[in-house]
């Protein structure tokens, strides 16, 4: 297993406590759990940016999902609190590749990492876009320069 991620300083942390619809049967985190805070820390990123996700769609652009990695480490339990701290990783021309960690607040440890990839597409013909309008690239060109 590769070692974690350093978060970079600009990285955004989304802080979650375990509820009971978020575990199993055993009271540990289910694995779908962890995607969903993933996308809840990513837009909620963009919000501290003043950016939001609905414009986005607004203006014809929707981001799915083309690929996505977790690696579990270790499992969070009902009752902990965690944080989900999301990054963007420098530009790989039109994909946006955000890195997650998820932590455990009380001792720190690294729970989940993961990576997932996000491809500009138009959303009503559902083709990729090389050319982002407005907002849409000014909001980027912004969250890439904040996360240096």
């Amino acid at each position: 297993m590769s070692p974690s991620p350093i978060a970079p300083p600009a990285a955004f942390g989304y802080p979650v406590r375990v509820q009971p619809h978020h575990t199993d049967y055993g009271g540990v985190v289910w694995h779908g759990t962890y995607i969903s805070w993933m996308e809840t820390a990513r837009i909620e990123c963009l919000r501290s940016h003043n950016m939001d996700f609905a414009n986005w769609v607004s203006c014809g652009v929707d981001l799915p999902v083309v690929d996505l990695s977790l690696q579990y480490h270790q499992p969070l339990r009902l009752g902990d609190e965690a944080v989900v701290i999301t990054w963007l990783q420098p530009r790989r021309g039109i994909r946006l590749v955000w890195q997650y960690q998820i932590q455990n607040r009380a001792t720190q440890a690294t729970c989940v990492t993961g990576v997932i990839t996000l491809v500009p597409v138009n959303a009503e013909q559902r083709k990729i876009l090389r050319q982002l309008p407005e907002p849409v690239q000014s909001d980027l060109d912004r969250l890439y320069a904040s996360m240096l």
